[in-house]
């Protein structure tokens, strides 16, 4: 439909193309000028989908007269044009996709409607370790390592290339997804044929990692969604959503020298969580963006989780243009700037925009910075890292229970190792390795620190995992790739390593030195997560910090101390070097910049980017529109979220006699609810591994085994640092059953009240669910039996995709939380009214009715907020999860 007469004709070097026009709005009376950027994308969307029927003409309306501040904000669908997947969430993506095409069969229907849409890329980025490093064939090794553990499941990616439609892998040693899709799969603007005419519209998506965010940089609305909301988009599903609140971040001045992109995005994510940006969509704007070349914007788009908000978006300008033309992508810069300039989207406009905030910040103010120990808007200025770590220590262990230093032998010396040691110097993840500032910087750091004649104290476990391999050549290039081998920071590989969990064994003496001194030691990374047992099991203070920064603490071996003030270390005559004394100017990073990197080096990095190497392309691969099942497989096995379901939704019922399975408090993450790292032996995941003849050196993580349900139920809840305050005093993934009083692993638990039909509720703090976009965070806990999560409030991801798999989110009361309550866990719980509540006239919102019953016969009863914020999402809670809902709806179809 076309209610509006904008769908009209552009000329793109003499092809004609079909749009929805903004101007042609705008000229029936629609103020656009005063409209965010990211609004104006969505407007198109909406303008360009108008069908009558899922997009009305009201919706179109609705976004045109956005308002600021409106506590009423429509709900929306936007379409993204787009999904992106990497391995960890993609490879259970792939597996419900093909449990789908099983039960359409079951059901009478046809498999080949279980297909995607649209374009869906998957980049298997999150699969290798650092097993080896500090040598040069580093690399070599754990990609050999990386194929042995994983081959199952990329022979099951192998298998949906080939059986799904607009699906295509990435092969793993390529890079890291959100690089690879910068520097090579964002269009910016997209093209298709529908009715016969060929489109051109913005590119947009959604992807199964909560840094998808990172193609804001480049002027790309696109945000991280749950594996099940992503697939429920490859199929054909609207991302439904309320029209958001829009924040604005105006940017003045220039970074100051001595600054890095790392050290202002730090800055960003800690002042806007103080503003409180959850849940909205922020984009920058002001005269300070000009001065932000595309890489530093990726860097601090990236990170808009960490900030809490749904994206971080940039301008397209033309420094977007020069980007996409430098990386190779010619065409898609003439398209681009035709199209947004004929749209009124181009560059900064004539006016600001009207936002519902704005937040400013001086670049001139940004001064170099780590974030830590725990979590990523903990910015800690340079020189506070000494009593920054010192109170994190009295945090973590008391006086009384703090072990003393161990003296190890490291090779031919003797070191003594306490509180404070450098465990882990790590150059990794997508934020920092895709901005060439940093990385030369880093390399100069190292540079100069060889000229001093230093050296890596030998305790530390280095490595350096680029986003891509155009990094590598032109560190290559510009002669600093040496220096940096020099002080053990080889290439281990191109993924996603130390940051999301895969930084591999620490070097036994220096394991076994950390357990019998009971020590905290640290690490140090380049990275965007620093979460409770996140980067390694016997790693509590983590911190983030920029590449050269990194390779400086590298020196120093330990992060209790100042380095702006006190040296780094010695060098072999025994004179103090000091920080400045090996840190590049912002002229010699420029200069070096400048002269290493060339547009060949991309386009001869991405030329044949799906070929993969020979071990990709020699692997077997299953044919068929239904995938073969192994039983015998623990890597990729058939899930049980369709078993006896009917071509009817079952109707909701009330939540009757429900126990606690766990009580959290606040700033429970995803990595919490569903590790991602190691596999424990005695775990009730490692040992379901060894029943089915798995040696523990072979567990690989439970990242990598989220094709196995029987693995990733068992692992949910089970991080080392979760408390839960059933089992007070205890660490780790433990629960109490009840009314026996009997205390187990969470899964036992679980395990025992499902086989007693008792169903399990979850009771937590506030943020619940902050962290990587996870599906299994979802998935586990419905698994284990849980039906409802009540919390004091949710993250956004976290929160649809509870609902997405079929558990209940209600919101304490305001300002009250379960100890506000005087509630402690032990309690009988109620939740009454559900069926009536979801009923066919079902809003979004509203409250429901918890009874909670304690031993005694006392009642505690109060009003939890829904947290089923729209009607499609109280649909999917109707039909048990929005697979559900997909499966029956393509059915009736």
């Amino acid at each position: 439909m076309d209610s509006f007469k904008a769908h009209t004709t552009l000329d793109v070097a003499g092809t004609k193309h079909r749009i929805a026009s903004l101007p042609a709005l705008a000229k029936q009376g629609y103020d656009l000028d005063r409209l965010p950027f990211s609004l104006k994308i969505l407007l198109e969307n909406l303008l360009r989908r108008e069908d009558g029927d899922v997009v009305t003409k009201a919706d179109v309306e609705a976004v045109a007269r956005w308002k600021p501040v409106d506590e009423a904000r429509p709900e929306i669908a936007f379409m993204p044009a787009r999904v992106l997947l990497q391995d960890f969430t993609g490879v259970p993506a792939v597996v419900d996709l093909a449990a789908m095409r099983d039960a359409m069969v079951e059901l009478g229907g046809d498999p080949q409607k279980i297909n995607p849409l649209q374009p869906v890329e998957l980049v298997i980025d999150h699969s290798v370790q650092v097993d080896a490093f500090g040598r040069t064939d580093a690399r070599q090794l754990n990609s050999e390592k990386e194929f042995e553990r994983n081959k199952e499941r990329y022979a099951f990616l192998r298998w949906g290339q080939s059986a799904f439609k607009n699906f295509k892998a990435v092969p793993p040693d390529t890079g890291i997804v959100h690089q690879v899709n910068l520097e090579y799969l964002a269009r910016v603007t997209m093209t298709d044929e529908v009715g016969g005419s060929e489109w051109l519209y913005c590119d947009t998506l959604v992807g199964t990692d909560s840094h998808t965010t990172m193609v804001n940089g480049l002027g790309v609305l696109g945000w991280g969604v749950g594996g099940i909301e992503a697939e429920a988009a490859m199929l054909g599903q609207p991302a439904t959503m309320l029209i958001p609140d829009v924040v604005g971040v105006k940017l003045t001045g220039k970074l100051p020298e001595g600054a890095t992109a790392t050290d202002l995005v730090l800055r960003v994510t800690q002042r806007l969580r103080e503003h409180g940006v959850v849940g909205k969509f922020v984009e920058f704007f002001g005269p300070g963006v000009a001065h932000l070349p595309l890489a530093d914007r990726a860097t601090i788009a990236n990170m808009a989780p960490e900030y809490g908000a749904t994206c971080g978006l940039f301008p397209v300008d033309d420094e977007t243009l020069a980007y996409l033309r430098f990386t190779g992508r010619r065409e898609a810069a003439a398209r681009t700037e035709a199209y947004f300039k004929a749209q009124g989207m181009f560059g900064s406009p004539a006016k600001d925009p009207e936002y519902t905030a704005v937040v400013e910040l001086d670049l001139g103010t940004i001064e170099p910075s780590l974030a830590g120990p725990k979590r990523p808007q903990d910015r800690v200025p340079l020189s506070k890292m000494g009593e920054n770590f010192a109170a994190a220590l009295d945090a973590m262990v008391p006086d009384d229970e703090r072990g003393t230093a161990v003296a190890v032998e490291l090779g031919d010396e003797t070191v003594e190792l306490g509180h404070g040691m450098l465990a882990i110097a790590a150059i990794t993840s997508c934020t920092n390795t895709s901005n060439p500032s940093v990385m030369v910087a880093a390399g100069l750091v190292a540079k100069k620190a060889r000229e001093r004649g230093l050296s890596v104290k030998p305790w530390v476990k280095t490595s350096l995992a680029p986003g891509s391999q155009v990094v590598t050549r032109y560190l290559e290039k510009s002669g600093l790739l040496p220096f940096l081998e020099e002080l053990r920071f080889h290439v281990v590989g191109y993924g996603c390593t130390t940051c999301i969990g895969n930084s591999g064994p620490l070097p036994e003496p220096v394991a076994d030195a950390i357990d019998e001194g009971k020590l905290v030691a640290a690490a140090v990374l380049s990275g965007n997560r620093n979460f409770e047992g996140r980067v390694h099991a016997q790693v509590r203070a983590n911190y983030l910090a920029s590449p050269p920064l990194v390779v400086a603490y590298a020196l120093a071996g330990r992060v209790d101390f100042d380095p702006r003030n006190e040296p780094l270390c010695q060098d072999p005559d025994g004179n103090d070097v000091f920080l400045k004394d090996v840190w590049p100017s912002a002229k010699e990073v420029q200069e070096a910049v400048k002269a290493s990197i060339t547009s060949e080096m991309y386009e001869s990095a991405y030329g044949d980017v799906y070929k993969g190497s020979e071990k990709w392309r020699s692997m077997p691969v299953p044919k068929g529109d239904t995938y073969a099942w192994d039983e015998t497989s623990t890597y990729v096995q058939l899930p049980p979220y369709f078993q006896g379901m009917g071509k009817e939704s079952a109707p909701l019922e009330d939540v009757r006699g429900a126990r606690v399975l766990a009580l959290l408090g606040d700033s429970v993450t995803t990595d919490h609810i569903s590790p991602a790292g190691s596999i424990k032996a005695d775990s009730p995941a490692g040992t379901y591994l060894r029943e089915h003849g798995v040696d523990p050196e072979d567990f690989n993580s439970y990242g990598s085994r989220r094709g196995n349900h029987e693995v990733m139920m068992r692992g949910t809840f089970a991080n080392i640092r979760i408390k839960n305050q059933l089992v007070p005093g205890v660490e780790g993934g433990f629960s109490k059953h009840l009314p026996s009083g009997e205390q187990g692993a969470i899964w036992d638990v679980a395990a025992r009240y499902m086989a007693e039909k008792v169903p399990t509720i979850v009771l937590a703090g506030a943020e619940y669910g902050t962290g990587s976009s996870r599906d299994w965070a979802a998935k586990g806990p419905m698994l284990q039996g849980v039906k409802v999560v009540v919390a004091k409030s949710f993250e956004r991801i976290h929160r649809s995709n509870l609902i997405g798999m079929g558990i209940l989110p209600l919101q304490f009361p305001a300002g009250k939380d379960a100890a506000a309550l005087g509630l402690d866990g032990t309690e009988v719980i109620d939740v009454v009214g559900i069926a009536k509540h979801f009923s066919d006239g079902f809003k979004g919102g509203g409250t429901l009715r918890v009874v909670a019953t304690k031993d005694g016969g006392e009642k505690v009863e109060f009003d939890a907020v829904v947290r089923v914020d729209t009607p499609q999402e109280g649909r999917y809670l109707r039909h048990g999860g929005i697979l559900q809902y997909v499966l029956r709806s393509l059915i009736a179809s």
